[in-house]
């Protein structure tokens, strides 16, 4: 738009351009309610209609409901009429009704089937089936009366599981009846067993025989049905012959063992053909095997070395889970294909006859494999390769047993790292407190050390982090294992905690073999390392960050380190030399991490290395009979060491850690010289010698000059106690003097600052307190003095617009005047008639209310007035 046109013109274009803008409005507005028919249209067309009343029951619903009722019943009536009304028939009657009832229950279903009344045809048959069991029930009671009834209950069993099968073979849409032999087929071997007079061991046979056809029902059924029920009876009596088994590796393990790798072949065949129950399988034939074996070691060893022989077998099968495993540096084969063989650094060849096998890092390896393609290489059965799934499931039932036996030698490591914490001795008595475990059997650091070489030889980080805390363990068991001297165990501690302290510096040699993070076989996903990535949760669709490797292991082994160190300064406590030996090695140790080390474990480390050097002071006091004043004023070096070493030191969070240290150093020093109030003072007056020397550095300024003048008013009242001052202005006068001076400097920098943060605190701190010491004070020169002082802040802050000194000032002038009138004011209300104050007070109300308005006005001025004042 031109602004230099004439008015008239400008308006002439204005009114035309607003007529174009509601022209173009119009057609906006046109085609938008076109668009919404359009997008609308379809939605409302396709609403759904109003649906019809459901109702409460389907008609398949209801008929299987009379249809189950009424089988039911007539189960019942055959039950009541076997049992009840037999005796009152003849034998040709009583066959009679047998036959013809149970042959019209049998044959009635294939007739109902043919009408396609299936739900019909099932009541009926499962009728039929009941008829039978009654049947079997009344042949024994009234044709085989002297036959034994389990041996008659193992053969009847045996028959209708037969007949019942081919029943339902014959009429294969009823769904009944081969389950029911299947639940059949599971009595007769083991009620077989026990009718011949077997023991335990006889039937744990007969249960795994039948759980063995169980398992081949399981395999080549086809109805879902069956394989379930069968896959039950397995489970059942398959777990009833193992836990026998392994019970009878402890009594008798020839017997058992027999009976467990049975077992372990049946189950390991079931892993093999069954991909989706391979693991499971597996792990439950690798537990049988290692019972089995173990328990026949444990004839051939002492008693101590039955554990140790369970984990070499339990080792021994973990180690499937490693075989045909790709290396971490790529030099193992793999084939996506399963036709050939092929490496990552190029080093592998193609197989042209297929010979290769697939590696565990290829793509299609995996359970589903079935030990066809895409099953990994490893140990062989029959020259077919283990799927990976059985590898799986072997390897874990290993590793649990494994795990099981470092958990039985873990009581030593216990005892030689808490034994000494356990303190029933004096302190440098020179006696040291009964080791406990003594009789514990020492092959429980065998099995320590086996578990770190076979975790060693893993390539991955959780296996070295296993190794690094068993060999830590190992360590600590030995002095308790070998019953080792108190000077042996103290030198094997002190040694522990040097080795893992110097790891966890230098951890890099640990890491050796290791894939690098981010890497497929890492096992980790990619991402930045951070501190606190190990403890992230894992959340969907996330990147979580990665610790490197060094990191990892260095904090395993500084964990170990630092409990090794703590566990030795409490067993040193026994000698007094020994106290300053271990006292100055920690120390040593714990500065060097701190020199050397990096993150959070230099920080740790310099606080521990504080607290080391502060208990060699109080062990060199200890050893000099100081008494307990003396002693604090010694562990006050400790606190001026620490601040001088923090100005130079570098980085500034090690700098603040050691500060901070030392002032935890310098509580329990100001502890015990509690006892002596001369003494109290002079420590709190050298901890604030020690903060006000730390306030000239810029960084700490702030802080240590607030600290120094808090320690320096605390030294003074306690030395004013001491000489018994009682008067409050002694206490508070130090406090309100410097608090003005500083209050003066902060309104010179910020004429902004109100006044009562520049001088409430410091004149509320004395003239509150002389207030109160004035209300009881009988005497006139402390009500006249405090009177002087108030009417003096009071003139200063009208002089000078100050709110806060003209409120505190005028406020403790009048209570002050208040408290010097009251008595003559009660002895004048005494000698006044009982009438004269309520007409006073009455008078007063009249006066107040007649002029309210004005005095209100008054007041509001005041407050106006008060309020602008800073």
């Amino acid at each position: 738009m031109d602004n230099s046109l004439p008015p008239a013109d400008e308006l002439v274009l204005v009114d035309r351009e607003l007529a174009q803008l509601d022209a173009r409005r119009s057609q906006l507005l046109a085609r938008r309610a076109w668009l919404l028919q359009v997008l609308y249209a379809p939605v409302a067309s396709a609403a759904p209609r109003p649906r019809p009343p459901v109702a409460d029951a389907t008609p398949r619903s209801a008929q299987n409901v009379l249809l189950t009722l009424g089988g039911t019943l007539l189960t019942i009536a055959a039950v009541a009429f076997t049992l009840v009304s037999w005796g009152s028939m003849g034998i040709g009657g009583r066959a009679a009704v047998l036959c013809v009832v149970t042959s019209a229950a049998l044959v009635a279903p294939a007739a109902l089937l043919r009408r396609s009344l299936v739900s019909t045809a099932e009541s009926v048959a499962a009728l039929g089936l009941v008829l039978m069991v009654l049947d079997a029930y009344a042949l024994h009671r009234v044709a085989l009366p002297g036959t034994d009834g389990l041996g008659y209950t193992a053969a009847a069993a045996a028959v209708l599981a037969g007949a019942w099968t081919a029943y339902g073979s014959a009429l294969s849409r009823l769904r009944i009846p081969l389950p029911v032999a299947v639940v059949a087929g599971q009595l007769p071997l083991p009620l077989g067993a026990l009718a011949a007079g077997g023991g335990p061991t006889a039937f744990a046979w007969a249960a795994l025989v039948t759980a063995a056809v169980d398992g081949a029902v399981v395999l080549w059924a086809r109805p879902q049905s069956v394989r379930i029920t069968a896959a039950t009876g397995a489970v059942v009596l398959g777990g009833w012959a193992l836990l026998t088994g392994g019970w009878l590796s402890v009594a008798s393990p020839w017997s058992g063992a027999a009976l467990l790798l049975a077992g372990a072949a049946v189950s390991l065949y079931v892993a093999w053909r069954t991909p989706a129950l391979a693991v499971a399988a597996a792990a439950v034939a690798g537990l049988a095997t290692v019972t089995a074996l173990g328990g026949l070691l444990r004839t051939a060893v002492p008693a101590d070395w039955a554990v140790p022989g369970y984990v070499l077998c339990a080792l021994a099968l973990a180690s499937l889970g490693r075989a045909g495993t790709a290396s971490p540096t790529g030099t193992g084969t793999a084939s996506p294909t399963g036709t050939g063989t092929a490496s990552p650094t190029g080093s592998g060849a193609a197989s042209p006859t297929g010979s290769g096998a697939v590696n565990t890092a290829s793509a299609g390896a995996g359970a589903s494999g079935g030990g066809h393609v895409g099953a990994v290489a490893g140990p062989t059965a029959g020259g077919r390769p283990l799927p990976r799934g059985v590898r799986l499931g072997l390897a874990g039932a290993g590793a649990g047993v494994a795990a099981l036996g470092v958990v039985w030698a873990l009581p030593p490591v216990v005892a030689g790292l808490f034994g000494p914490m356990a303190r029933t001795t004096d302190v440098w008595s020179g006696e040291h407190t009964g080791r406990v475990l003594t009789s514990y059997p020492a092959t429980a650091a065998l099995v320590l050390a086996v578990a770190v070489a076979a975790l060693a030889a893993v390539p991955r980080l959780w296996a070295r982090c296993g190794a690094l805390a068993l060999a830590w363990a190992l360590l600590t068991a030995l002095p308790v294992s070998l019953d080792l001297p108190y000077a042996v165990t103290l030198a094997v501690q002190l040694l522990t905690a040097a080795a893992a302290l110097g790891i966890a510096v230098r951890p890099d040699p640990l890491t050796r073999g290791l894939p690098a993070p981010g890497h497929p076989e890492a096992g980790a996903p990619t991402g930045p390392a951070t501190p606190w990535a190990p403890w992230v949760p894992q959340w969907p669709g996330a990147r979580t960050p990665v610790m490197e490797p060094g990191a990892v292991l260095g904090w395993c082994a500084y964990g170990g380190g630092l409990a090794s160190a703590v566990s030795a300064v409490a067993l040193a406590l026994d000698v007094r030399g020994a106290t300053f030996v271990v006292l100055g090695a920690v120390s040593a140790l714990l500065t060097a991490v701190t020199a050397l080390g990096t993150d959070a474990r230099r920080l740790v480390a310099a606080s521990g290395a504080v607290l080391s050097a502060a208990g060699l002071v109080w062990a060199v006091a200890a050893a000099g009979g100081f008494e307990d004043h003396w002693t604090a004023l010694a562990l006050l070096v400790v606190p001026a060491v620490t601040a001088a070493v923090g100005a130079w030191t570098r980085p500034r969070a090690v700098a603040l850690t050691v500060e901070i240290t030392g002032a935890v150093v310098a509580l329990p020093a100001v502890g015990l010289a509690a006892s002596r109030p001369a003494f109290l003072a002079l420590a709190l007056a050298l901890g604030g010698v020690i903060a006000a020397a730390t306030a000239v550095r810029p960084e700490r300024r702030r802080f240590a000059s607030w600290t120094a003048a808090a320690l320096f008013l605390l030294a003074a009242w306690v030395r004013l106690g001491a000489w018994e001052v009682t008067t409050p202005e002694a206490y508070t006068i130090p406090v309100t003097v410097p608090a003005l001076f500083f209050g003066f400097l902060r309104r010179r920098r910020d004429p902004e600052a109100s006044s009562w943060t520049a001088y409430g605190p410091g004149l509320a701190a004395t003239l509150l307190p002389s207030l109160l010491a004035a209300w009881t004070d009988p005497e006139w020169f402390r009500p006249l003095a405090l009177g002087a002082a108030a009417l003096a802040v009071t003139l200063v802050g009208a002089r000078f617009r100050l709110q806060a000194l003209l409120v505190l000032g005028g406020g403790v002038l009048a209570l002050d005047g208040l408290h010097e009138l009251a008595p003559y004011v009660v002895q004048v209300v005494g000698a006044l008639p009982r009438w004269l104050p309520p007409a006073l007070a009455g008078l007063l109300l009249l006066a107040v209310g007649a002029t309210y308005e004005q005095r209100l006005r008054d007041a509001r001025r005041l407050r106006d007035r008060v309020a602008r004042m800073r």
